[in-house]
């Protein structure tokens, strides 16, 4: 059986790059931002349009009824919906593709919620003390305290909304995660070795 390790994570706390380092560990793909293309791709969308809106939750009364009648398909274009809603529905039917065919690691997305039912799922939260996440922002973005502090804000507060507007559950809150990492005093690869453990005890992989 496949292993899926999803990674939600703090904005600046580094969880794309355990992400990637963890699927090196394991010789296993990590899917991120390719899954903005594969969607495109599926859905004969723009991959532009739909990056704008990558991991962004929209406000539409029609997406409940596509979301009960079809969930994971992407025939969402018959309806009158808004992209966000289209690409979630579209990632998601991708998401679950992926975790059928082959073991993987699945950054963001709402992956841990789409691929709960999966036996052989891990789903790890990545997070990291806000003043060590300051000092990861300024030197990954090149800007001031003030402006990292801003955008460390602005991007939680934007993953949260997309995590509870799509799933119904709180985005951060233990119990929707297998366990939570910190990269404070681990680093990156001390992170993605904590959870490739954790994989191996869980599934023996």
């Amino acid at each position: 059986m496949n292993t899926i390790i999803t990674i939600a994570r703090q904005y600046g706390s580094g969880g794309r790059e355990v992400g990637i380092k963890l699927a090196e560990f394991l010789g296993i793909k990590c899917y991120d931002r390719d899954l903005i293309t594969m969607a495109a791709e599926k859905s004969g969308m723009s991959e532009e349009a739909l990056g704008h809106v990558d991991e962004k939750a929209a406000s539409s009364l029609l997406y409940t009824l596509v979301m009960g009648s079809n969930m994971y398909h992407s025939n969402v274009d018959q309806f009158n919906v808004p992209i966000n809603d289209k690409l979630f529905c579209i990632q998601s039917e991708i998401i679950r593709e992926i975790a059928e065919k082959e073991s993987c690691v699945i950054v963001g997305r709402c992956a841990d919620y789409v691929l709960a039912e999966h036996p052989a799922c891990v789903r790890a939260f990545v997070y990291s003390d806000f003043d060590a996440r300051v000092k990861t922002v300024c030197a990954r973005q090149n800007v001031s305290e003030g402006e990292a502090r801003d955008l460390i804000i602005k991007n939680d507060k934007r993953r949260s909304n997309y995590y509870n507007y799509y799933t119904g559950h709180k985005w951060g809150r233990l119990e929707n995660y297998d366990l939570s990492v910190s990269t404070e005093k681990i680093g990156i690869d001390g992170a993605a070795q904590l959870i490739a453990d954790y994989a191996k005890l869980a599934h023996k992989i």
